[in-house]
């Protein structure tokens, strides 16, 4: 009788543990989902699907299709200079910014942040960029447009160091070779180039997701992060300024955002 007992004991408290266990990771599921729910509730849509209110651009390349924000370039509308259309809602300082974005094989663009309108030429803007293309040579990458160029490829952890003094557009130049800025360390590694290429979509739909916090800007594309630069050069560096996305110079081409969303 002692011996069934001990057994029935043993059995009543495996069970016991059993189900509060299930109880925990139920309670720690829900909570983590429930954390997600809350996060997206404070993002805000900064683009209503329909038309092209709170958004300046030119039109030749510009418009709303199914819903979408379409840039596109035809052979009757080759470009000289890189377009972008420009968000009217302020200059964000730091925010996320969340979407998704599909683009052709030979498409080019890319989402400007924290950037100040290039006033030589229409619509034209300069400053940091998170880089897309249809090739997936560039996508995820931070690219200063008109500024410094390449600040991290795919796949790197980058330091850009500090800066003395005003500096001419000349001496800007200057340190630039290759397409990419020169004067940074590279600290650490994402994974490579090429393996972190294949987490991407091609000409099909990418979520994007841009976390911009004082002088730190990550990218991530379909929650993966692509580069991670820390920006302390404040001769260059930009804590806030306008939002715009783009089409670039080359041949025809076709991109599309949609779901666009910030949180500051």
């Amino acid at each position: 009788m002692i011996n069934k007992n001990i057994t029935y004991l043993l059995a009543a408290a495996a069970i016991g543990l059993i189900s509060t266990s299930c109880t925990e990771s139920h309670s720690a599921a829900s909570d983590e989902e429930q954390a997600v729910v809350e996060n997206e509730s404070e993002f805000v849509s900064i683009f209503n699907g329909e038309n092209l209110d709170g958004w300046e651009g030119d039109t030749t390349y510009w418009s709303v299709q199914d819903g979408n924000l379409v840039g596109e370039i035809t052979p009757s509308t080759l470009l000289k200079t890189n377009s972008f259309i420009i968000w009217e809602g302020g200059e964000p300082g730091d925010f996320e910014l969340k979407g998704e974005f599909m683009i052709s094989e030979k498409g080019n663009s890319g989402i400007n942040y924290r950037s100040e309108r290039f006033t030589e030429v229409p619509h034209a803007l300069k400053g940091y960029q998170a880089d897309i293309d249809g090739a997936n040579r560039y996508t995820g990458q931070n690219y200063e447009e008109r500024g410094r160029t390449t600040l991290a490829y795919r796949g790197q952890i980058t330091s850009i160091n500090p800066q003395t003094g005003d500096m001419t557009r000349e001496q800007v130049r200057e340190k630039v070779k290759k397409n990419a800025w020169t004067d940074l360390e590279v600290t650490g590694s994402l994974g490579e180039s090429d393996s972190l290429k294949t987490k991407i979509n091609a000409q099909d739909w990418n979520e994007f997701h841009l976390v911009i916090k004082g002088n730190r800007l990550q990218h991530y594309i379909n929650g993966v992060l692509m580069s991670d630069v820390t920006d302390n050069d404040e001769v260059n560096g930009k804590s806030k300024g306008l939002l715009g996305v783009q089409v670039h110079v080359g041949p025809p081409m076709t991109v599309k955002y949609r779901n666009l969303r910030m949180k500051q």
